[in-house]
């Protein structure tokens, strides 16, 4: 990756000028280089949000959504036909490692690592509120961890870098194992959990957020153990609850919630853009959308039923469907989607966001919420031979679900939950718990981006049986290929 030795330039028209010459004479104003930045606890602020900056889907190079639903069996590309091709070479495992997605995703998460070590290599140096300064360095070091976490889930192998590239050594960086980065984190996540507070300022990652990737990265990595004693200091916060209504985790006025442990901001009507693109990337043509991410019927099948036809609600929250209403109250149209469907949890109503800036969402991307950490649990407790224990988190999950028909009073038959609809799971075989947990996995956190990192670590055999109809290998498709743009260019690789 190319150093970048100028951070900021913003031009600021100070004075009326008289003359050409007096205009080429005259100094650029507030422009930075690494030797007039990182001076002042402003300064810090300004760099630190540069890097949260990369976390949003403002920017389309953040195509998170590409390898984490349309790789899996969750969605498909969707879309006219012929648009972005590179997406359904993704989808169908024949892409070339130079498929922008593919590269796209690479440099845009790089980025934000390079910010985030330029910020981390000046911070000692930079004079400011000593607690202040503690809190960006735990910050910086979620994000940056946030950043690798997803590039190891995707590309396998990589560079792990922790300076800023001001060196030939620290821009060809070697690469460096999966379980070499995954120790990286785990020593990084570990200070930042130290560092943040329990409660932050609204869109900054907490105490929580911190110890949530490192609980999901150690149950990434097998480590059940660890995993379970950094939901253990989740716990002990005291501050994390399911929301009452599932939908209320994918409603505008509903964010940054008692669920929440960590989510990706977004505001409407901001300038520079800080909405969301996904508004109009998942949206139907209809609205001004593309309608990209089209859920498959895979996906749908997989929500229960009871014997009377009534569906797991969570269904009907996270995608639009025939015979049910649509965002904006009309009668959902199937012709909408290739598949006959549409996702829900990252859009908004007309009413909300009009056709004409549909590319302008509100709603944030919620990346890690209380639910998936009780699933965690149940999983890390059932993989340590506890599979009795784990039926307790696993159900809270359900019986938030199935209690949809309290709150929600939409729901045809709501004030009682339906007969038969999700009921406990009883079983304490431990084969018999982890397929019930993958199940709610795939359902309570199905289209929020996490499907193809499941079926990844699942294995071999569930990854191929899912992913059947499409080139994939699992010895060859486990992680996707370093983009040409890389390999061409960092001579520690090639």
């Amino acid at each position: 990756m190319r150093a970048f030795t100028r951070i900021f330039q913003i031009i600021i028209l100070t004075a009326a000028v008289s003359g050409c010459a007096d205009f080429l004479e005259e100094d650029m104003q507030g422009t930075y280089s690494n030797s007039t930045f990182y001076k002042t606890g402003d300064h810090a602020e300004l760099a630190l949000t540069g890097v949260y900056n990369i976390t949003s889907f403002s920017n389309t190079n953040n195509n998170l959504w590409v390898f984490g639903d349309v790789a899996s069996d969750d969605a498909v590309k969707g879309g006219l036909a012929g648009d972005q091709n590179d997406i359904q070479f993704i989808e169908e495992f024949t892409y070339q490692p130079s498929n922008s997605y593919l590269e796209n995703l690479w440099r845009h998460y790089y980025e934000g690592i390079t910010r985030a070590n330029y910020l981390l290599g000046s911070l000692p140096g930079i004079e400011m509120d000593a607690d202040r300064k503690e809190v960006i360095k735990g910050e910086a070091l979620f994000l940056r961890s946030y950043f690798y976490f997803h590039l190891v889930n995707i590309y396998g192998d990589i560079p792990l870098k922790l300076k800023p590239p001001v060196t030939k050594d620290q821009v060809h960086v070697p690469l460096s194992t999966v379980s070499a980065i995954y120790a990286q984190l785990d020593s990084d996540l570990e200070v930042a959990a130290t560092l943040l507070p329990v409660k932050n300022d609204v869109g900054r990652v907490s105490k929580g957020g911190a110890l949530g990737l490192l609980a999901k990265m150690r149950l990434f990595q097998e480590d059940y153990e660890g995993a379970l004693e950094a939901i253990a200091d989740i716990e002990d916060l005291g501050i994390y609850e399911l929301q009452a209504l599932y939908r209320d985790n994918f409603t505008l006025g509903n964010q940054d919630n008692k669920e929440s442990l960590f989510e990706v901001q977004h505001l409407s009507g901001a300038s520079p853009k800080l909405g969301s693109v996904l508004n109009q990337y998942f949206a139907p043509q209809a609205e001004g959308g593309y309608y990209f991410n089209s859920p498959t019927q895979d996906f749908v099948d997989e929500f229960e039923k009871t014997t009377a036809e009534v569906v797991d609600p969570r269904l009907d929250y996270s995608v639009g469907r025939a015979g049910q209403t649509w965002l904006n109250g009309e009668p959902f149209d199937p012709t909408w989607s290739s598949t006959g469907y549409i996702v829900k949890k990252h859009l908004q109503p007309l009413s909300e966001v009009p056709k004409g800036t549909k590319g302008d969402g509100g709603l944030n991307y919620v990346f890690m919420r209380y639910a998936e950490v009780l699933l965690m649990k149940a999983e890390a407790l059932n993989e340590s031979a506890s599979p009795a224990q784990a039926l307790v988190p696993l159900n809270a999950v359900r019986k938030r679900a199935r209690e949809s028909y309290l709150y929600d009073e939409t729901l045809a038959g709501f004030g009682s939950v339906p007969a038969g609809l999700l009921p406990d799971v009883v079983t304490t075989d431990r084969s018999q718990v982890r397929e019930a947990i993958r199940h709610e996995r795939r359902v309570e956190l199905g289209l929020e981006f996490h499907r193809y990192y499941d079926l990844m670590r699942y294995g071999k055999s569930v990854a191929e049986a899912a992913l059947s109809d499409t080139d994939f290998n699992y010895e060859s498709n486990r992680y996707f290929t370093i983009p040409l743009s890389e390999t061409d260019i960092n001579q520690s690789i090639n």
